[in-house]
């Protein structure tokens, strides 16, 4: 299963530049990187990111991130993946730019 998580330009350029993240400041401050599925990274991004362009959508495969990877109940209840360790950007194995319009962020198709 495909798991996603939104970085910021900045932070996507360390995870580039560093090969690996402990996440954005959210992330830093709850103890864990935040990610969301398919049907949850929509509403993430409009209820976090609104507003921000130059945003990069990551993809991971939740099967190889190991028992670090928490389903935590969160927003309504729902379960979110939470990593409780550091990402590498070799985990990584898809990415889509998310524009900015008018109506919020542009989604790509995502991979299941």
């Amino acid at each position: 299963m495909m798991i996603f998580k939104i970085f910021r330009a900045d932070e996507w350029a360390v995870l580039c530049a560093d090969g690996q993240t402990l996440g954005a400041p959210v992330d830093l401050a709850d103890g864990f990187i935040h990610f969301s599925t398919a049907a949850q990274a929509a509403e993430t991004a409009a209820k976090h990111f609104a507003g921000i362009d130059g945003l990069m959508l990551a993809g991971v495969d939740a099967d190889t991130l190991g028992p670090d990877l928490k389903w935590e109940p969160s927003r309504g209840g729902a379960l979110f993946p939470h990593l409780y360790r550091a990402l590498a950007r070799a985990e990584v194995v898809w990415t889509a730019p998310l524009p900015l319009t008018a109506d919020g962020h542009d989604f790509p198709e995502l991979p299941a």
